[in-house]
């Protein structure tokens, strides 16, 4: 079936789903429909200031336990950016190089043992049920970092930055390269900036309401 919608048809059907929403239109797409994967950057730098406002915005969205097993290794020196180089997929090599900041976004699996500080009334009950669970631990710390990847691309999009999320890297040489601890499990790398020239591909089709959710 050809899909002869128009864009001003898209524009009134999107505005009818918008109305039901607290976010402002522009904001909606701000973080959401006019938000993209950018593959090229402007040359022009982030700031400390910047990303801090991300976290400090994105730490309040809810993890298991409050667990907030996130950690962020942030990639901006040349020389930072040639021990991560190696280790991308080839097809990501180019813009990772260019992208003034890199975010390298990895689960804390021993998150468990900041429990009693950020979980009080129950902290060290859970922490004693993870320290004896392995699986357990490393599943939450998966999930729950997992959540809170999507939490730090939409803060980046707040800012009023392009975010370039990326899976194509050697996962268990950029954990040991830049969290050597051995606890730490890299789950994804984001590249961070205004975006440049032609940025975006073409925009991917979208799953309707219909095709992905049931109400029972």
């Amino acid at each position: 079936m050809i899909d002869t919608t128009t864009s001003a048809e898209l524009a009134d059907f999107e505005a009818e789903f918008a109305a039901q929403l607290a976010l402002t239109p522009d904001a909606q797409d701000l973080l959401f429909r006019n938000a993209r994967t950018a593959n090229t950057f402007a040359d022009e730098p982030v700031s400390d200031e910047q990303i801090k406002a991300i976290y400090e915005l994105v730490k309040y969205a809810p993890t298991a336990a409050n667990s907030q097993p996130l950690r962020i290794a942030f990639v901006r020196s040349q020389e930072a950016k040639e021990r991560l180089l190696p280790l991308m997929s080839e097809g990501n090599r180019a813009k990772t190089g260019t992208a003034p900041l890199v975010a390298i976004l990895a689960a804390d699996t021993d998150f468990h043992d900041e429990l009693p500080k950020v979980f009080p009334h129950a902290g060290e009950a859970y922490r004693e049920m993870f320290a004896g669970n392995d699986e357990a631990r490393v599943g939450t710390a998966r999930l729950s970092a997992g959540l809170q990847i999507g939490y730090f691309i939409l803060g980046v999009r707040a800012a009023g930055l392009a975010a370039g999320p990326m899976a194509g890297f050697d996962a268990a040489a950029v954990s040991k390269e830049f969290f050597p601890d051995g606890k730490h499990e890299a789950l994804v790398v984001v590249n961070i900036g205004k975006p440049g020239d032609n940025p975006w591909f073409d925009r991917q089709p979208r799953l309707s309401f219909d095709e992905v959710a049931t109400v029972l």
